[in-house]
C-alpha cells in the first residue's frame, strides 16, 4: 500500500515537470487567453497528465501521447506564424459587429452571439448606450474590441466645445512581410503608393516588413521584422 502511494507521488511529480516542460514548448499562449485549438490541446494535455500520474501499471503510452500533443501544437504555430491563411483557419477571423451604427446580424448568428450576450459585453466594458460606440469587433480569441465615438471619449472634447474628426479602423496592408491585396484594394491604394511609403521610410522591400497599417489621413505606419530584439532591456 505504501509502495503504491509513493509510486503515484512520483508519478504526479514527474507529469507535473513534464506538463510544466510542454508549456514552455509551446508558449505562453496556455496561460493566457487562448485559442480555440489551444484550449482543447490544453485541456486534453491536462487529462493526459492525470492519467499519467494514476496509472501504475503503464505510464509511457500516457507520456508519449502528451509529447505528440505538444509538438502537434508547437507545429501548427510555426505553421500559423508562417501562412496568414494558416493563422486565419486555426485561430479565427475578426469579425464586426457594429461599424458606424450599423448591426451586423449575419456576423452575429455566424459568431453564434446573440442580441443579449452583445449587449452584456457592451455593459461590462462601461458601454450602457450602443449609440457610444463606433465599432464592436468580436476577435479571433473569443473577445470583444470596442472602438467608441470621439465624441464620448472620457477626454470631453464636448465640455471643449471641440468637434474631432471621427477616428476609423486602420487597415492592414502587410502582415508578416505580406502585402494584403484586398485591404490595398479598399483603402483605394495601390502597390506604387505603398513602395513609396515604404522607400520614404527607409524599406526597401514589404517582406522586411512586420505589420504595416494605412489611417483615414494616408499616414502609413510601418514596423520592420526584428527591429525590437531587445524589448526586454526595458524591463531590467
Amino acid at each position: 500500500m505504501v509502495g503504491e502511494i509513493s509510486y503515484v507521488i512520483v508519478l504526479s511529480l514527474a507529469s507535473l515537470i513534464v506538463l510544466f516542460l510542454m508549456t514552455k514548448l509551446m508558449g505562453y499562449r496556455q496561460m493566457s487567453q487562448m485559442s480555440l485549438f489551444d484550449y482543447i490541446n490544453g485541456i486534453t494535455i491536462g487529462s493526459i497528465a492525470a492519467e499519467m500520474a494514476t496509472n501504475l501499471e503503464d505510464y509511457h503510452r500516457p507520456l508519449a501521447a502528451m509529447i505528440v500533443y505538444a509538438l502537434a501544437a508547437v507545429c501548427l504555430s510555426l505553421l500559423s506564424g508562417k501562412s496568414v491563411k494558416a493563422r486565419r483557419f486555426l485561430n479565427g477571423k475578426p469579425l464586426i459587429l457594429l461599424h458606424n451604427d450599423i448591426l451586423y446580424e449575419e456576423n452575429l448568428k455566424k459568431s453564434k452571439v446573440d442580441l443579449n450576450e452583445f449587449l452584456e459585453q457592451c455593459r461590462v466594458s462601461g458601454y450602457f448606450d450602443i449609440s457610444q460606440l463606433q465599432t464592436v469587433i468580436l476577435e479571433g480569441n473569443g473577445r470583444f474590441s470596442f472602438l467608441p465615438k470621439s465624441s464620448g471619449r472620457p477626454a470631453t472634447p464636448n465640455d471643449l466645445a471641440l468637434t474631432p474628426e471621427q477616428e476609423d479602423l486602420t487597415a492592414v496592408l502587410i502582415l508578416d512581410g505580406h502585402i494584403m491585396e484586398d485591404n490595398l484594394k479598399h483603402a483605394g491604394k495601390e502597390k506604387k503608393w505603398l513602395c513609396a511609403q515604404l522607400n520614404a521610410q527607409g524599406i526597401t522591400d514589404a517582406e522586411h516588413v512586420l505589420l504595416a497599417t494605412c489611417d483615414l489621413n494616408n499616414k502609413l505606419t510601418a514596423f520592420p521584422k526584428n527591429s525590437g530584439t531587445h524589448a526586454k532591456d526595458l524591463l531590467s
